[in-house]
């Protein structure tokens, strides 16, 4: 129906014949000529109806914006002065002898040329939401990434293999989605979380070398950059260690970032483990362009008499720490305020600080309600420690490490976007040496910091049993400007290795034979070394686009509410079809579901 795309017409084709299909963005009357500028998938190309051509000059008349049109005519060069630069097309116009109304549109709820239009319109109307350049652009991006993921890895002897969608519940962390069976009535499917124990699976099976860009699926509280079915490229390997792992991996993504955006990313990418990112920065995902780094006074307070500080010293798995803001203390303390309550969502009880007016005049160059609980040796030794100058603040966290690694990490992020603080444009690091372990202190025990079958370091297996927390895992994490944009781990690939973890989980045999039994009995037949890591699609793209959230970068996401307003799913069943997989809701249960 069409000769050419839209950004196909420049100034070779003037004097021939072409054939348009597309969308009119606008329509534009000047006194008896027509404009109509049409948009296809590629740009714009502006249309001119001219009185004498009487036929398409009727139908540019009828045409309003998003009518479907077909546009037959001669290409012409723009008059001079009327060029248009900023676009492809802007030298030349086609000048309309057959305008064809494919459909017509109803005029549309927001304006596609328009940027501030309210989320929720636009996932109502995605369809429209989608033909907006800047959308187009950022899904024809993710194509780029996924064709060349899929080139570098069948380049690099990886096979492209699919898991099951509907498969067995096994505890990978989050909630579950649920499907009923009907063939057998009370048991249930669960959608994957992740392919792990399938591409494991792949390894016993000798597949050596195996990918996939595959979706997941998690009933988790959702921010910006979670969703509740999301996409990963999935990436495993027989034979090999953490440095093949990432020696496959890093080149991967460096190659991505020149291909796509032009950008060379450091080679080798900077190295950090877990331990040294949680004390210097408070999480284990630093952003490297932010300059500001924690630092620790735990060993200073367990005598002073400020009870906050002094009580936090003394816990088993207690922190204080300070976060160093150079020319803070020009903030004023509704300022200071708003820090405190976003420190609180980490659970931070307060926000200690003190303000460095002067070096030179003790304590008396201090201000903050604090200073008159700390010796003045303790303070000069804080101010040391982190580097204080004049017109600083120092903000301070104290509490188990746990809360105040949270609430000091993120309040940095936070500060340093306020500030303007960021350096540089593109920080990738890799953090290993995971722990094995992490405490819940609401449910009294130990859990993966990444999943059951991640494999210990050599020399940490007498630990598992002994001093599980501090277990080291061989575990690795790529970070970019502070996301987490991919990780793996070394995996078990022995019984009576994974039993142990199961041991130090508090997974009982008989537990484990019940969730896992399909994997355990695979180990008994030859299973290889194996590892690999895994990427989130989504993330990246969002970072690679600079979209706000991972939702502009999906074709039809969720709301933070897990519905779709699209679809308008969740959505209520027939009675039949409950009855058919023998379940029954409880009185009241959907009748007062809103809207997604």
């Amino acid at each position: 129906m069409r000769t050419h795309y839209c950004n196909g017409i420049h100034e070779s084709l003037i004097g021939q014949t072409v054939t348009l299909c597309g969308w009119a963005q606008r329509r534009r009357d000047h006194g008896g000529v027509i404009f109509i500028d049409l948009r296809d998938r590629e740009g714009l190309v502006q249309v001119v109806a001219d009185p004498d051509q009487v036929d398409a000059f009727a139908a540019a008349n009828e045409c309003r914006s998003e009518f479907v049109l077909q546009v037959e005519g001669v290409l012409r060069a723009r008059p001079a002065g009327t060029e248009n630069p900023h676009m492809p097309s802007g030298k030349v116009e086609l000048a309309a002898a057959r305008i064809s109304i494919l459909n017509r549109s109803e005029p549309v709820p927001f304006p596609l040329d328009e940027e501030d239009i309210a989320e929720n319109l636009r996932l109502k109307y995605r369809y429209l939401d989608l033909r907006r350049p800047e959308m187009l652009n950022r899904l024809r991006l993710r194509h780029q990434v996924t064709r060349f993921v899929r080139s570098y890895l069948d380049a690099a002897g990886f096979i492209d293999v699919e898991t099951p969608v509907l498969t067995r519940s096994t505890p990978e962390g989050a909630r579950d989605y649920l499907v009923p069976s009907r063939t057998q009535p009370g048991h249930f499917f669960a959608l994957p979380q992740s392919p792990q124990l399938f591409k494991q699976l792949l390894m016993v099976a000798g597949l050596d070398r195996y990918y996939q860009i595959t979706k997941c699926f998690r009933d988790e509280d959702l921010r910006a950059d979670r969703q509740p079915e999301f996409t990963q490229i999935d990436i495993e390997a027989s034979f090999v260690d953490e440095e093949a792992v990432m020696g496959i991996a890093e080149p991967m993504i460096r190659g991505l970032f020149a291909e796509v955006l032009g950008v060379q990313l450091p080679d080798p990418f900077p190295r950090m483990t877990y331990a040294d990112s949680m004390h210097r920065f408070g999480v284990d995902r630093p952003d490297l362009r932010n300059p500001l780094e924690l630092t620790e006074l735990t060993d200073l307070m367990g005598e002073v008499d400020f009870k906050v500080f002094r009580e936090a010293a003394a816990r088993p798995r207690g922190r204080v720490a300070c976060l160093r803001i150079p020319g803070g203390a020009q903030l004023s303390r509704a300022q200071i305020d708003v820090y405190t309550q976003f420190a609180a969502i980490y659970g931070a009880k307060g926000l200690a600080w003190i303000k460095v007016n002067a070096l030179d005049q003790g304590n008396e160059g201090l201000q903050s309600p604090i200073v008159k609980f700390l010796p003045e040796n303790v303070l000069q030794e804080i101010l040391r420690r982190c580097g204080a100058a004049a017109g600083d603040i120092l903000f301070f966290g104290a509490d188990t490490a746990k809360i105040v690694n949270e609430a000091l990490g993120n309040l940095r992020n936070r500060l340093a976007t306020d500030l303007g603080l960021l350096t540089g444009e593109w920080c990738p690091v890799w953090i290993t040496d995971f722990p094995m372990f992490d405490y819940d202190d609401k449910e009294d025990r130990w859990t993966s910091t990444h999943h059951p079958f991640t494999a210990p370091q050599t020399e940490h297996l007498e630990t598992l049993s002994q001093d599980p927390g501090n277990a080291l895992a061989r575990a690795y994490d790529l970070v970019l400007n502070g996301n987490e944009v991919g990780g793996g781990s070394i995996r078990i690939h022995q019984e009576t290795m994974q039993e142990k973890v199961f041991a130090a989980l508090g997974i009982a045999a008989e537990e484990a034979r019940d969730k896992f039994g399909f994997l355990l009995d695979a180990l008994h037949y030859g299973a290889p070394p194996h590892g690999g890591l895994a990427f989130g699609l989504d993330r990246l793209v969002m970072l690679l686009c600079g979209a706000e959230t991972i939702r502009d970068v999906i074709a039809f996401p969720k709301t933070q509410k897990a519905g779709c307003l699209l679809t308008e799913a969740p959505g209520t069943v027939a009675d039949k079809q409950l009855q058919e997989l023998g379940i029954r809701l409880r009185p009241g249960i959907g009748a007062d579901v809103q809207n997604p």
